[in-house]
């Protein structure tokens, strides 16, 4: 059986998601990953992905209407999964619903994107009708979901407000082996071999608090605690360093407001490949998601979160989301925004080094048990059995 995906950008972050859920059902069935691509390529970090992907020019209306004619018919699957409540996928996804079964993934509350503005900023965006996935579509999908053949939701905010299966984003745990990666190349390629790195890999948004830990370390008190930002795009934030690799501090304000005033206890690196995400954590003594309590994040769960567990890295986090549930008894958590209580954890982790490194046993303990590959894969071939009646080829 083939299952065509259908994608809201590819070469957008949400790509990860989608590739995601696609390769979890690749050892069983043909999958194929389709969508629009406004940067004109794939995402950078899944460059190298080994999937088919069929990518098609992002328009605005009316010119849209042709990508989306072209996408359709290159969508050919036994069954269409669109992920993300877009028009560009789910939208497309519902014009192909009367001939084969569709599945909606749902990974984020897409109207608290748009939310988080005032209401001019709403309004304006309300009126933009050329945007293919401008506010009034997005809002016409929600409405729409009941059409779809079966849902699945990355938490519980979501599966709350628009039910269907909940599916973590679960990570390989045997690729994922910290026995299989050696802590110090990295710091060694960076210059940092004696430091302690606190890491975040991610892109560097606001809703990230990317700025409160950038502030947490102006009070942190070991004086080798380097915070490593792991993700920032091209042109933004970052000076050359030795090696060609971007150095520390020096961020330049007027380039990435997120990261302005950072000191020299903070690296700035570009995204990496997926293929060299282990490399990276496996240098990092703790991991850092300072995930703030906003529209865009209510409805969100951070993957990263599930990288770290799996490499058996302690975590600092907030109480956001279903972070809580997910780290209970197994990382460090303190409240969204709480620059002081994020500060005081990076310190109490590295004065407790043998605590933190059991947290992150714990942690890597609890991926494989719940947040593994395979426990993905089990939830997916059952739901795919159900909307088709069909069981792997």
């Amino acid at each position: 059986m083939k299952i065509s995906f259908l994608c809201f950008d590819i070469s957008d972050n949400s790509f990860a998601r989608a590739a995601l859920l696609a390769g979890a059902l690749a050892k069983h069935h043909d999958v194929e990953l389709i969508g629009p691509a406004r940067q004109g390529g794939v995402w950078p970090p899944l460059a190298d992905i080994r999937l088919p992907v069929k990518l098609f020019p992002w328009r605005r209306y009316p010119g849209f209407l042709a990508t989306a004619g072209d996408i359709l018919k290159a969508a050919d699957g036994d069954l269409i999964f669109a992920c993300k409540l877009r028009p560009t996928s789910f939208g497309l996804g519902l014009l192909k619903n009367r001939r084969v079964p569709l599945l909606v993934d749902i990974d984020d509350w897409e109207l608290g994107f748009f939310y988080r503005r005032g209401f001019w900023s709403r309004l304006g965006k309300f009126l933009n009708l050329s945007n293919p996935n401008g506010l009034p579509y997005t809002w016409l999908m929600e409405r729409l979901v009941a059409r779809a053949d079966g849902v699945t939701v990355s938490n519980r905010f979501l599966q709350n407000r628009f039910g269907g299966e909940l599916l973590y984003h679960c990570r390989d745990t045997a690729a994922l082996d910290p026995d299989k990666f050696d802590p110090s190349a990295v710091k060694r390629k960076l210059g940092l071999e004696h430091k302690k790195l606190v890491m975040f890999l991610g892109t560097p948004r606001a809703h990230k608090g990317i700025d409160d830990a950038v502030r947490a370390m102006e009070r942190v008190r070991h004086p080798d605690v380097q915070l490593v930002l792991v993700g920032s795009p091209p042109g933004r934030g970052g000076l050359p360093g030795r090696g060609g690799l971007p150095g520390r501090g020096g961020l330049p304000g007027r380039a990435d407001p997120v990261l302005a005033g950072a000191g020299e206890n903070v690296t700035v690196l570009p995204a990496v490949p997926f293929a060299e995400l282990g490399d990276y954590l496996a240098a990092a003594d703790v991991v850092l998601i300072p995930q703030r309590r906003t529209s865009d994040t209510a409805g969100q769960m951070p993957a990263k979160l599930f990288d770290a567990m799996a490499m058996a890295k302690p975590v600092i986090s907030t109480r956001v989301s279903d972070i809580p549930e997910v780290l209970q008894d197994c990382g460090y958590l303190v409240e969204p925004g709480n620059v002081p209580q994020l500060a005081a954890a990076i310190d109490h982790a590295f004065s407790h080094a043998d605590e933190a490194r059991g947290l992150g046993q714990k942690a890597r303990q609890k991926c494989r048990k719940l947040y593994d590959i395979r426990v993905l894969e089990e939830k997916l071939l059952a739901l795919v059995r159900r909307a088709t009646g069909k069981g792997p080829d």
